[in-house]
């Protein structure tokens, strides 16, 4: 069982407030909010701001755990829900929309998190096994080739990702996720 599950229900409630809090300001780029401060915007004393996260850059873990947990778990709806080759496409398109409406929070995480290899290694982790049950799953049903793996999608989606804000990123992101999904299906898969 995580600390977090065998948290009490109100320190629950706590901590997850400070992790609301937490994004909305890393959402909007802040990253020179007094530590202390988070505790204000959400609603809890100093003293259980510290219990729960003793630095700036364990609260930044903590809201990219949770990004972390959201996209696999999303990825795990994805497949009980639909085909797997929709799901795996209906997943990178998702991914693309992620970028588009967390880009702030991305950003900040991104310079908060630059010394913490261990939770951007767990993050990667995870992320990686989401993507490769679904890549597998695809491949399974003969949907896609049997030799692409999660780290040639996630790969492509971290190119997109570095094109975010330039003209025209939305539409080329949706192209280049179409473009990606059509070079993985196998021959005769494809739609017409």
């Amino acid at each position: 069982m995580t600390a977090t599950k065998q948290l009490r229900a109100d320190a629950r409630r706590n901590r997850d407030a400070l992790i609301a809090a937490a994004r909305h300001v890393f959402d909007a780029g802040d990253v020179e909010l007094r530590f202390d401060d988070f505790a204000r915007l959400a609603g809890v004393g100093t003293g259980t701001l510290y219990r729960h996260f003793p630095t700036r850059e364990a609260l930044a873990e903590a809201v990219y755990q949770e990004e972390i947990d959201s996209l696999c778990e999303r990825a795990g709806e994805l497949q009980d829900a639909m085909p797997a080759e929709e799901a795996l496409e209906a997943f990178l398109h998702g991914m693309v929309d992620h970028m588009e409406s967390q880009k702030g929070l991305g950003a900040t995480l991104a310079v908060l998190l630059s010394g913490s290899t261990t939770a951007i290694a767990d993050g990667t982790r995870k992320l990686t096994s989401a993507v490769d049950t679904l890549v597998t799953a695809a491949a399974a049903t003969g949907a896609i080739r049997k030799d692409i793996g999660a780290g040639a999608v996630l790969l492509a989606l971290h190119g997109i990702g570095t094109a975010y804000g330039q003209p025209g990123w939305r539409h080329d992101a949706d192209g280049m996720i179409t473009l990606l999904m059509d070079g993985m299906r196998t021959t005769g898969s494809g739609r017409s």
